[in-house]
């Protein structure tokens, strides 16, 4: 997938002209995809252009990766095994905590553990809970929540076509009738459920680059 990922974006740009082809047309509304409706939108023109190259490359890594989930003879996307979405999680947590010790070097840790405005006893609770809701918890529900919907949709079609293959080749013969009228059933609910999951790839690499974008945001913002 990288590789084709690679060859669509070279045959897309290779010969960039003032007036684009359909290939170069095609590969610039992707790109804009991240560039004007995630990175400029959430972090301005400074900044997004800024991360713009780590965003872009966290939305078309996940996209290629949860493609493979409805490939007749894979059926497994990338994303669905715990190593992609866990690597891209991190490499998320240490972008938006880089950005905030960059923009705010000596606020930004404070700010995060001991929220302005608080009074000093409250602290008690609200820094444990900052603590584990920042650091701990946003790197686990970016890979948790990416790992279980493309997990989900595995099965899903996984359910589908197997119970296909059991009505039409694994039920007696005395009974083909009726089994095949519910293969036939189930293999057009698989059908569905597989152009269902080409929305779910889509989605889920945007929702994980735009709460990875949203994350750095909160770590720019001026209140650290």
């Amino acid at each position: 997938m990288a590789a084709i990922l690679i060859l669509l974006f070279w045959l897309g740009t290779r010969k960039m002209k003032l007036v684009p082809s359909k290939g170069q047309s095609l590969a610039e509304m992707a790109l804009d995809v991240v560039r004007v409706n995630i990175a400029d939108d959430l972090l301005g023109k400074k900044d997004g252009k800024r991360f713009l190259p780590l965003l872009t490359a966290i939305f078309f890594t996940v996209l290629a990766m949860n493609i493979p989930g409805i490939f007749p003879g894979m059926n497994v996307a990338g994303s669905s095994l715990v190593g992609l979405p866990l690597t891209l999680a991190v490499v998320a947590y240490v972008t938006f905590i880089y950005a905030g010790l960059k923009k705010h070097p000596g606020a930004f840790l404070k700010n995060s553990f001991f929220p302005p405005g608080v009074p000093w006893p409250i602290y008690i609770i609200v820094t444990p809970i900052e603590f584990f809701s920042i650091f701990i918890l946003r790197p686990i529900t970016l890979a948790l929540r990416l790992l279980m919907n493309m997990v989900a949709g595995h099965l899903l079609l996984v359910l589908c076509f197997s119970a296909t293959d059991f009505f039409f080749f694994s039920v007696a013969l005395d009974d083909a009738g009726w089994a095949r009228f519910f293969g036939i059933g189930t293999f057009a609910f698989g059908f569905i459920f597989s152009a269902f999951e080409i929305l779910v790839a889509v989605l889920q690499a945007y929702v994980f680059t735009l709460l990875t974008t949203v994350y750095i945001q909160l770590a720019l913002a001026e209140e650290h």
